[in-house]
């Protein structure tokens, strides 16, 4: 998986491990906390192992998935999590904004995906499961770029989806809404109880609900399913 090392990325690493699955994550450089998440996997009794990649240059993504189909033999599953921000409203976004979000979540879904799929055709399995959001669903104020790479990551995956399905490949997305990570704890108490206010379920969602979806359109608990797009978001409007 790609972007394990923090947030909802590592509530996911740590969530298919407690789940039986080997884990093979990855981020920009072999950092401190890449060691750290690589120890805690381990402990929970499956193989792990963090790599230094840019998942949104192809080159790299290429030699990525190669020495993790040599270390680890096969591939089962992908989720997609690497993503950035850079939020400003359309008049005083820039051009580097708008290509470097766009580089780096929705290119680097392609660059992994087209990484992984010729391994999963020849074994006749496997499941994508990529990250997106509610905000490429129904956008947001400030986040034309990011809206629209996660909007891109939809469109994506659904023609991935139906080009993939003959060889039993499946390819899904989860849209996270508000969720509560290490960011949002620095968010002064009346902001987010206004934010919470806006959701019908009046609470952030956890990092580890949007970790048990992930795990169950990528287990054999849904082998009929593809091309879905499912928000987690407590009932968020427009989602």
């Amino acid at each position: 998986m790609t972007g394990a090392t923090r947030g909802i990325g590592h509530a996911i690493a740590i969530r298919f491990a407690r789940e039986g699955a080997n884990v093979a994550f990855c981020g920009r450089s072999r950092s401190e906390a890449m060691v750290a998440v690589e120890a805690e996997l381990l402990a929970l009794g499956v193989k792990a192992k963090g790599y230094a990649c840019d998942v949104a240059d192809y080159t790299q993504a290429q030699a990525f998935v190669k020495e993790v189909l040599a270390d680890f033999g096969q591939v089962d599953i992908l989720v997609n999590n690497a993503g950035i921000t850079d939020d400003a409203a359309v008049k005083r976004m820039t051009e580097a904004q708008m290509d470097r979000v766009m580089h780096t979540n929705l290119g680097s879904v392609f660059c992994m995906t087209k990484a992984i799929q010729p391994a999963m055709w020849r074994q006749g399995h496997g499941s994508i499961v990529n990250i997106g959001s509610v905000v490429g669903i129904a956008g947001n104020y400030n986040q034309a770029n990011y809206a629209a790479s996660k909007a891109g990551i939809i469109g994506f995956s659904k023609s991935c989806a139906k080009e993939f399905a003959a060889r039993n490949i499946r390819v899904n997305v989860v849209c996270p809404g508000f969720i509560e990570t290490e960011m949002t704890a620095e968010v002064p108490k009346e902001l987010m109880d206004t934010w919470c206010s806006r959701i019908p379920m009046k609470r952030p969602g956890t990092a580890d609900e949007v970790a048990q979806a992930c795990v169950f359109l990528a287990s054999d608990m849904c082998p009929y399913i593809t091309s879905v797009v499912l928000p987690i978001c407590g009932g968020m409007e427009d989602a």
